[in-house]
């Protein structure tokens, strides 16, 4: 299996953070000289040479300590190491090998998954040598970098996605069965949906959020087709620290994500759309997932003329950018509605394989263009000549005009928006790009 999420682990103060702020190229976690700095994991999506990849930083692992700060970093870090494909183990070279390295790294050995040695704050080849001492910790070979400085990150990250698919080359077989990813927040009812559409009872549904110890995917005969329901697991083990809960449930939410080709996000009727489901709705758009919202428990909804159209206005209203998801109001207790989830998430599975014919694109679009053309800040004059689709799931639209680096934002969400008024893509994440004419 390629390599998706991968987790930085280290004892406190080894420069996990600034590893992870230098993978990302950005400064998103908070980096500081005091060991626990970082209390919560931070993850992110990354690339290198056109190879997505999911990174987690997080806190330093403490693994013998009774503080209960401690202890809750501990907890967080091994959900981290539990869930991810691979896992970056950072090591201090001028600390040299610690005990608690030692207890890590025996930890680290059990687990049947890829782990990279790198042998932090090496800014200069007379320190390499440092590395050969962590050789005893029998995890492979180390790897000297520095993480402050950029020094041999490159070759790290060459090694690390060595084998991921290139963005774009991971489109399915022909025929494959269809993949449904089943998320949300917990307790909104996506076990009890996916029993509802199973027809059997394959999950343990409480009013407990979290209930769902392990992922189970479960197979729908539909009208003659196969589906395979891809069920989002919660907390595999009691804890008492609602926040592990909640990265617990963030993390199985993204490898669902990447296993699906549709993502089925479930709210609550009764509770309404709030943050996280917005950041749930972004993770699987920003992976390129075709996505519909099922608005479930809609039987518990005092009803009016008109209440869901009311309802999904609110709902789009919220959306915002992400207005162009279709919307089914549900009941996996009544069974209200849940063929039509299969029937809207077979239709954007086809969404995103459909190819629009190149001279169509510029008979439409270039219109709309004259129409309404791009203004730039400045004296030069953007002039957009030519339209065509390169790649689909998702689907990709190239702009060739003379000032592409000048098109501003708003006008590529022009672009976008003009696309699925003439053409559809109905819950896809459709992408533009401009090139140099």
């Amino acid at each position: 299996m390629s390599t998706r999420i991968v987790a930085i682990i280290g004892r406190p103060n080894v420069g996990k953070s600034t590893l992870f702020n230098r993978i990302l190229g950005a400064r998103e976690a908070i980096v500081d000289n005091v060991p626990g700095v970082t209390r919560d994991r931070k993850y992110a999506e990354a690339e290198w040479a056109g190879r997505r990849f999911t990174i987690i930083d997080t806190g330093g692992y403490v693994p013998a300590s009774e503080d209960v700060f401690e202890k809750a970093i501990r907890e967080q870090a091994e959900i981290a190491i539990q869930e991810a494909d691979s896992i970056i183990f950072v090591l201090d070279a001028l600390s040299g090998v610690t005990p608690l390295d030692t207890e890590l790294s025996n930890i680290l050995r059990k687990v049947d998954k890829p782990v990279h040695v790198l042998v932090n704050k090496v800014d200069s080849e007379a320190r390499e040598l440092l590395a050969h001492e962590f050789h005893e910790l029998g995890l492979g070979e180390p790897l000297p970098i520095s993480a402050l400085a950029g020094r041999r990150i490159g070759d790290f990250l060459d090694r690390l996605t060595a084998g991921l698919p290139l963005d774009g080359e991971e489109d399915r077989p022909v025929g494959a069965t269809l993949r449904i990813a089943i998320i949300g927040k917990p307790n909104v009812g996506k076990s009890s949906l996916v029993n509802a559409l199973v027809g059997k009872k394959r999950h343990v549904v409480t009013e407990l959020p979290g209930t769902t110890r392990d992922p189970v995917d479960s197979v729908v005969n539909y009208h003659g087709e196969s589906f395979v329901l891809v069920d989002t697991a919660g907390l595999r083990k009691k804890r008492r620290v609602a926040e592990s809960l909640e990265f617990y449930s963030a993390l199985r939410t993204l490898k669902s994500i990447e296993r699906c080709d549709v993502a089925v996000i479930v709210l609550d009727a009764v509770r309404g759309v709030d943050n996280q489901d917005l950041h749930i709705i972004t993770s699987a758009l920003e992976r390129n997932r075709p996505s519909l919202l099922v608005v479930n428990k809609w039987d518990l909804v005092e009803k009016e003329t008109n209440t869901s159209l009311v309802y999904e206005r609110a709902i789009r209203d919220h959306l915002g950018l992400y207005d162009f998801l279709p919307v089914v109001f549900a009941s996996a207790l009544t069974k209200q509605r849940i063929g039509k989830v299969l029937d809207i998430a077979k239709g954007l599975n086809v969404n995103q394989e459909k190819k629009i014919d190149t001279s169509e694109l510029n008979e439409v679009l270039l219109a709309e263009i004259r129409r309404t053309p791009p203004s730039a800040r400045g004296p030069k004059e953007i002039k957009i000549k030519y339209v065509t689709q390169v790649k689909t799931r998702p689907p990709v639209f190239s702009f060739f005009c003379n000032e592409p680096k000048l098109v501003e934002e708003s006008y590529r969400r022009f672009l976008i928006n003009r696309i699925r008024e003439h053409f559809g893509f109905e819950g896809v994440p459709v992408k533009v790009v401009f090139k140099q004419k």
